[in-house]
């Protein structure tokens, strides 16, 4: 019989205490296959979160496996300062399906450092060090990006040197301003005009949005947002960077880059990283040449652009393609929204349920009347979700929102399955 080992006191003994965990058992997954992972004592679930938006393809996918497997033979690293066939494969491939002129790549390990590229770029080409970002925002965990955080509990590097102003959010759900929507008029995008007159030195050099801000809640803006938004920034010349982390690659439902496709807005430079590879390490910038082209340099990154990673991107890009998973992320998506709204109905814990595809936010209130914030609620439902095999995250200033992005290979039967353990855990909540 195996022995298990005793996780929480090893990560406790030789982990950082700033790396926390889900659940008041921390879970010791092992392997998985498909949209299920399995834990160390043989325990199954279904996998609702995917690694923070990240295993796009689930699972064992046998084309990313078996591309890996055949990469790691022949190269597994040798730097940014060589050139690779899998990384012009893969910047090709990005620049094929970019909006057009988007041609130029710089690829990196994370989200964190794709954004703190994008700034570097938009600040040398704008020669301005000022910068926008929104209320609720989280752009990583490097010190600009934590800078460029709006949410209290995120700023947590001590001072920051960049100077950041911050745009209301289009939180409708507890709008900032005290609006309704749509008769708002979409107030809070063309409060960046008022920001940057008086926040900043009137030229910021670029206002970073998450196009659906996923630790923040799953905030959903309202459709024409970023078009309003990009008018109140064209009079200054402030660039519009989008930061795709975890809204890219499909997600949303509607095409590959969910502001071009959902929204209708070309920003001037699009990051993301994680589901980019299926679970592989890579971050990625993607713009024009003439914004890419306006740093010299010299600059590197160790394990930019290594052959694995872009090896298992491009086949990742490949396969969404095949398998038409973006079609089946709007599907699921509908799938997903329309019964977490039938539930909506039935427990008053459930203030809104909001989001695109499969990148969806439930997030729960002490009671519709007031909106109070329910994190205590939030983590007693993951619990539950937890008895009934199912894992899901959460997210929210407050920690109250319940996050559901799972891979892009969700199908009938996990939907199915989803629903149901939601439903259940939904109603062991106390009151």
């Amino acid at each position: 019989m195996k022995t298990l080992k005793n996780n929480s006191e090893r990560a406790k003994k030789h982990l950082f205490a700033a790396q926390t965990t889900y659940y008041e058992r921390p879970l010791t997954l092992v392997d998985g296959e498909g949209t299920h992972v399995r834990d160390d004592e043989g325990n199954e679930y279904l996998d609702a979160f995917g690694g923070i938006a990240t295993n796009t393809l689930g699972y064992g996918d046998h084309e990313v496996a078996r591309a890996v497997a055949e990469q790691a033979k022949k190269l597994t690293h040798v730097s940014t300062l060589y050139l690779t066939d899998e990384m012009l494969d893969l910047a090709e491939k990005i620049a094929e399906i970019a909006p057009e002129g988007m041609t130029k790549s710089f690829m990196s390990n994370s989200g964190s450092e794709a954004n703190e590229t994008a700034a570097l770029v938009a600040r040398t080409a704008k020669n301005s060090v000022d910068f926008l970002a929104l209320e609720y925002a989280y752009h990583g965990r490097t010190l600009y990006t934590v800078a460029l955080a709006g949410q209290s509990n995120w700023r947590n590097f001590g001072p920051q040197m960049p100077h950041v102003a911050f745009v209301p959010s289009p939180y409708c759900y507890r709008c900032p301003m005290g609006l309704t929507y749509p008769t708002c008029e979409i107030a809070c995008a063309k409060a960046a005009k008022r920001v940057i007159e008086t926040q900043t030195n009137g030229a910021p050099a670029a206002m970073i949005a998450e196009t659906l801000a996923g630790v923040g809640g799953i905030i959903t803006p309202p459709p024409e947002y970023f078009k309003v938004l990009k008018e109140a920034l064209a009079p200054f010349g402030t660039l519009l960077i989008a930061d795709e982390v975890q809204a890219g690659w499909g997600r949303m439902g509607d095409g590959i880059f969910g502001m071009v496709s959902t929204y209708g807005v070309v920003p001037d430079i699009i990051t993301s990283a994680k589901g980019l590879a299926s679970g592989l390490p890579i971050g990625i910038t993607i713009t024009r040449p003439e914004l890419a082209d306006v740093f010299k340099g010299p600059h590197i990154n160790t394990f930019g652009g290594n052959p694995l990673s872009s090896r298992a991107a491009r086949v990742t890009i490949e396969t969404i393609e095949k398998k038409q998973l973006v079609a089946n992320a709007k599907r699921q998506g509908n799938r997903l929204l329309a019964g977490l709204r039938d539930l909506q109905r039935r427990f008053r814990t459930i203030g809104e349920v909001r989001g695109h595809g499969l990148m969806i936010g439930v997030e729960l209130v002490k009671d519709a009347q007031s909106k109070a914030y329910a994190p205590a609620e939030a983590t007693q439902f993951l619990e539950e979700m937890r008895k009934r095999n199912v894992l899901v995250g959460k997210g929210g200033r407050f920690g109250n929102v319940i996050r559901i992005q799972p891979p892009l290979i969700f199908d009938d039967a996990d939907a199915t399955e989803f629903l149901h353990a939601f439903e259940e855990s939904m109603a062991a909540l106390p009151g």
